[in-house]
C-alpha cells in the first residue's frame, strides 16, 4: 500500500525556517538537510507504521519519524490519516522545543 504524504502550511514554514536557519551558515549543509528530510517523507510513504507513536497524542495515528542528520538531526510529527494519506503537521530539529 502506498500512502500519500501530504505537508500542511506549518509544517512548510518549519522547513523554511529550519533551511533559512542553515543556510545563513552552510549552503552545502542546508541542502543536504532538505534530501534527508525528503527520504525521511519517502518512508512514510510505504511505512508509516514503523515510526514511534506520539507521546504527547492520544491517538495511534499520531506518531513521529527521527530524521538522522548530522550530530542530531530533526523530527517530524504526523498523522495517518486513512489508508491512503499521511499528513506532516510539524518538523523540528532535535534540540529544539517540543511542538507547539
Amino acid at each position: 500500500m502506498t500512502y500519500k504524504v501530504r505537508l500542511t502550511a506549518e509544517a512548510l514554514k518549519d522547513l523554511d525556517r529550519l533551511y533559512d536557519f542553515l543556510v545563513k551558515r552552510d549552503l552545502d549543509a542546508a541542502e543536504r538537510s532538505l534530501a534527508a528530510i525528503e527520504r525521511a517523507f519517502e518512508l512514510l510513504s510505504y511505512s508509516p507504521f514503523s515510526c514511534r507513536k506520539a507521546l504527547l497524542q492520544n491517538s495511534p495515528r499520531w506518531r513521529e519519524i527521527l530524521i538522522p542528520f548530522g550530530h542530531s538531526g530533526y523530527v517530524a510529527l504526523f498523522e495517518i490519516d486513512d489508508g491512503r494519506t499521511v499528513t506532516v503537521t510539524a518538523v523540528r530539529h532535535q534540540r529544539e522545543e517540543d511542538y507547539h
